[in-house]
């Protein structure tokens, strides 16, 4: 247990998928009931959060960062944050869901109300530094995860539907999964290949969530000091892989592989570029090839 904090920096994104200004409000106004002194801090553009959780390293800044938005904000936040200060110093961060999939907050909260989350960090807050993971090729960090195959597709279809927040993941994916076809991949955890063939799909990181609704990494522990990594083959009908790996239970099925490690590469063998994202971003480049390697505690996260 850490003592409350006395300032508190809250960034919220007006463009998250399921943002309300009386939320944002509310949040404020709890935090200056406890006797905190609050800041409110609202994006105006990509990268602003990363901006702002960069500067918090500096001397007279806030005791705890709270995010209201989605993934993409989290995200921002945490890259923020890593740059600020060393690992020993950095500022905790309190995520409150209001973006569409919500999958880092539902990691750590699971189904409770974002006020008892709130409440744990201004009363009773509980710090744990959980783990990262690095992309040695582009030198980002990870919060979430990062795939390829199926769901960095899904990513690129959406770019075509004029959608928004769920029903636009929705019908991306069901577009993707029409013109998916699964790429000549094999994959390396500490130096061991554990998969080489056709990849549907491949997921790394410390969390067990992905786009809200699935399941991918079910034994992730997020302070273990290694990335697991769940890699599909084509053994498993894709319909039942979607269906399956809502709870995790697509692990021990036909073509699946599970494994834990400090260094993961993703590789895609025919010489063609390897289509790769984390945190929900596609990573720009003709590489056929990602290593992922394990930050370990580098983030401090008020959890339950």
């Amino acid at each position: 247990m850490t003592p409350s904090p006395r300032s508190v920096l809250v960034v919220a994104n007006p463009a998250a998928g399921t943002y309300t200004r009386e939320m944002s409000e509310a949040v404020v106004r709890r935090i200056a009931g406890v006797g905190a002194a609050v800041e409110l801090a609202v994006t105006e553009r990509p990268g602003h959060a990363h901006e702002l959780a960069s500067a918090v390293g500096e001397p007279g800044g806030p005791a705890l960062v709270v995010s209201i938005g989605g993934d993409g904000t989290a995200h921002d936040l945490m890259a923020g944050l890593c740059e600020s200060a060393p690992a020993e110093q950095r500022v905790p961060l309190l995520v409150l869901p209001s973006g569409t999939g919500n999958s880092f907050y539902r990691e750590i909260w699971s189904d409770r109300p974002w006020q008892d989350a709130l409440e744990s960090a201004l009363s009773r807050p509980r710090v744990r530094r959980i783990d990262l993971a690095r992309v040695a090729e582009t030198d980002g960090l990870a919060l979430l995860g990062a795939s390829s195959g199926l769901a960095a597709q899904t990513l690129v279809t959406a770019r075509t539907v004029s959608d928004t927040g769920r029903a636009r993941y929705e019908a991306a994916l069901a577009r993707a999964i029409e013109a998916f076809r699964p790429y000549p991949g094999r994959v390396s955890v500490d130096g061991e290949v554990v998969h080489a063939g056709p990849t549907v799909a491949v997921g790394v990181g410390g969390g067990r969530h992905r786009a809200g609704r699935f399941t991918l990494l079910p034994h992730s522990v997020l302070d273990d000091g290694l990335l697991d990594v769940c890699v599909a083959g084509t053994a498993l009908p894709l319909p039942a892989l979607l269906r399956l790996s809502r709870d995790g239970s697509h692990v021990g099925g036909p073509g699946i592989v599970y494994a834990r490690g400090r260094r993961v590469v993703v590789e895609r063998t025919d010489g063609e570029a390897l289509l790769f994202e984390y945190d929900g971003d596609l990573v720009t480049g003709a590489r056929d090839r990602y290593t992922l390697d394990v930050d370990p505690h580098a983030l401090p996260v008020i959890t339950p």
